[in-house]
């Protein structure tokens, strides 16, 4: 708990720093998000640091939402209330319920690169993407297509009206000074 935490506020001391039109994603792991004041953590690292709330976005897996649903409602509902969005990720990798999906105040999907990977050759991966990319649009809610390493894989997730891609085709992991000089 004590190492997320830190991790928490150091992304929004950082992402202070940036232009205002940056977001940072923060994955919170499974222990983060059933912990009880982690609305509190996060209001407290945003009024610490100063980040304006809608330049954070909190990032959790597919698995770790569909677990103690109502619980995670409750704790996904605070959490937009201080202005943060929230990210589901490896979407499809889990236990997929469209009905919770639904019901959950998320921006974001984030398909998992499984899906993305053999998507322009694959005739079902690639009716997988793009039903889930129609689906999320349906209930105006943002994707991300993970794993994207080639001009193929961009060109198909671009037709099938994906939001957002990220990948080794768009950048390699970076530590903050590498990433100031070269991304902003």
């Amino acid at each position: 708990m004590p190492l997320g935490e830190w991790v928490l506020r150091q992304a929004c001391a950082e992402a202070a720093t940036w232009p205002n039109d940056i977001k940072v994603a923060v994955n919170l792991s499974p222990r983060q998000f059933n912990d009880p004041k982690l609305a509190q953590m996060v209001a407290h690292a945003l009024k610490e640091t100063g980040l304006p709330p809608q330049l954070l976005e909190l990032e959790i897996t597919e698995t770790l939402a569909m677990q103690h649903t109502d619980v995670t409602l409750t704790t996904l509902k605070r959490l937009k209330k201080l202005g943060v969005s929230i990210a589901i990720d490896d979407f499809g990798t889990g236990y997929s319920s469209l009905a919770y999906l639904r019901r959950f105040p998320v921006d974001k999907i984030k398909i998992d690169r499984i899906f993305v990977a053999d998507a322009p050759d694959d005739r079902e991966q690639g009716a997988i993407v793009s039903a889930i990319v129609a689906l999320a649009h349906a209930l105006e809610i943002e994707v991300i297509g993970e794993g994207v390493e080639n001009e193929a894989q961009q060109e198909f997730l671009r037709r099938c009206g994906c939001d957002y891609i990220q990948g080794y085709l768009v950048g390699r992991p970076a530590d903050a000074d590498t990433a100031a000089k070269d991304y902003l």
